[in-house]
């Protein structure tokens, strides 16, 4: 599937991003990545394609610019983080081949908690949320808020994480499903973890987005 760079505006600046759309797409993905990473991060490339052999459009996109990525402050700022995410969907809700689908998020560190952020806001157009290694303690009180469907997907040896992943379950209202990736640590670099990070993303995205999304 080839990709399309594309860029998302957040006046006065734009955004880089990656995007492919399979004929009929069934949904878009669109990806949050975490502290020090980028839309070129190996692992969620490899999330993405399975996503796109499974149907789905998928938008792995920088939250911060080249300038901005470098200072530590600006990659903990959930609120800009998450603002950005929604100027992503704004885009999403603007392209033609996109705008009647159910839209995804997938984040992975930092980028879950924009993630659940913006799920919180946008209650309409997000239809179901996945978070790798996330800390969605970082997202606050917008835990209670977040009506779609959530997976959060923890290495079963990374102990602190997945403690705050459990603290977030208590605070959700919406069907959320915490799933433990044994022997798996923060990045999910041990043999067959990645690959049951992708099968169980791919299951869930496919289960919770069946139907279009009001724009």
């Amino acid at each position: 599937m080839p990709v399309s760079h594309v860029r998302v505006a957040v006046p006065p600046m734009q955004l880089e991003g990656d995007l492919r759309a399979p004929p009929q797409s069934r949904g878009v993905v669109v990806f949050a990545h975490g502290s020090g990473s980028s839309r070129f991060s190996p692992r969620n490339q490899a999330v993405a394609e399975a996503l796109v052999e499974a149907g789905f459009a998928t938008l792995l996109l920088d939250l911060l610019t080249e300038e901005e990525a470098p200072q530590r402050a600006n990659v903990f700022d959930i609120e800009l983080l998450t603002d950005r995410l929604l100027d992503a969907i704004a885009w999403v809700r603007h392209e033609p081949e996109l705008a009647e689908l159910p839209i995804g998020l997938f984040g992975a560190s930092t980028g879950a908690a924009a993630a659940l952020r913006a799920a919180a806001a946008r209650p309409d157009q997000v239809a179901a949320v996945v978070s790798r290694g996330g800390r969605p303690d970082l997202a606050g009180d917008a835990l209670e808020l977040v009506q779609a469907p959530t997976l959060l997907i923890v290495g079963g040896h990374d102990a602190a994480v997945l403690d705050l992943n459990h603290a977030a379950t208590q605070r959700m209202g919406a069907l959320c499903r915490l799933e433990v990736v044994p022997g798996a640590t923060h990045l999910f670099e041990e043999p067959g973890a990645l690959e049951q990070v992708t099968r169980l993303a791919t299951d869930w995205f496919r289960d919770q987005m069946r139907s279009p999304v009001a724009a």
